[in-house]
């Protein structure tokens, strides 16, 4: 693994590459508050292992990645998706293939659409279109909003509460497919909030606007899309997998049976060598 900050103006990305620079490049863009670690290092060397340029980085306001006051952040969400650009042009790459998680694969589309000669492949992975709500697609399951009010009291200083809030957090939105894997995600907690100066900066996503005008523009997407959707996602259910494919052209749809909003190690399986494909040079 490999470091490098990408700086412009004022703006510093911290990111990770995996493999060899001369082989078909990967962004991964992870979901809201969420830094580059919740991408495994298993996941990434397995991908790199596929002849693939994989990097990872942190959004900013996580991670090592610049961040501001909580309640404070300057930009928008289309400069949050302009920091995905900045880090193609970072490491001196026309274009990559985009692999986006939840919000990721929501900045992954506008990125697409804004900069389509620097997106060679989308995958979005349990994330929804970049479009207006739709009252007829179910929203976010009671359940997980009612977890989450527990936020307001977490004392976010202290690392063993935080560490097992966001445990707490990954279970309840993981499938039934496969048993939830407690350790894996207690670990990536654990570096995850010792990477983050101040973790309260990552909720300055959950306020940013803007974008309005990539709304409903799905249709001028032609790169080729892969949409990977569980069935039992509580956060962003199925029937977002199955607008974003309505939406896209010619975008394909890879469902995981019993799968949650998750990143499970059992899905891997299923997950890359469906990413190989996706990002082959053809």
């Amino acid at each position: 693994m490999e470091e490098k900050v990408v700086t412009d103006n004022d703006i510093s990305l911290y990111s990770e590459s995996f493999g060899t620079p001369a082989d078909e490049p990967i962004v991964l863009i992870m979901g809201a508050m969420s830094s580059a670690v919740w991408w495994p290092v298993d996941f990434c060397t397995r991908l790199a292992a596929m002849d693939r340029y994989v990097i990872r980085y942190d959004h900013r306001d996580t991670g090592k990645s610049t961040s501001y006051e909580p309640g404070q952040a300057p930009y928008s969400i289309e400069e949050l998706a302009d920091d995905v650009v900045r880090i193609i042009d970072g490491y001196d790459l026309e274009a990559a293939h985009l692999v986006g998680m939840s919000l990721g694969g929501f900045l992954s589309q506008l990125v697409a659409l804004k900069y389509p000669n620097q997106v060679k492949s989308l995958t979005l992975i349990s994330s929804e279109r970049l479009a207006e709500t739709d009252p007829d697609i179910p929203p976010i399951d009671p359940s997980i909003l009612e977890y989450h009010q527990r936020a307001a009291t977490l004392d976010w200083t202290d690392r063993d509460a935080v560490v097992e809030y966001q445990v707490g957090a990954w279970g309840i939105s993981s499938g039934s497919a496969h048993v939830f894997n407690s350790e894996l995600i207690r670990q990536i907690a654990q570096e995850n909030f010792d990477r983050t100066p101040n973790i309260l900066t990552t909720f300055n996503h959950s306020t940013l606007g803007g974008g309005k005008e990539w709304l409903g523009r799905l249709n001028e997407i032609t790169v080729s899309t892969l949409i990977i959707h569980g069935t039992e996602d509580l956060v962003l259910p199925y029937t977002h997998g199955l607008a974003l494919k309505a939406a896209i052209r010619n975008s394909e749809l890879l469902t995981l049976q019993g799968s949650g909003h998750e990143l499970h190690p059992e899905d891997w399986q299923v997950i890359l060598p469906a990413l190989k494909n996706q990002t082959s040079d053809l």
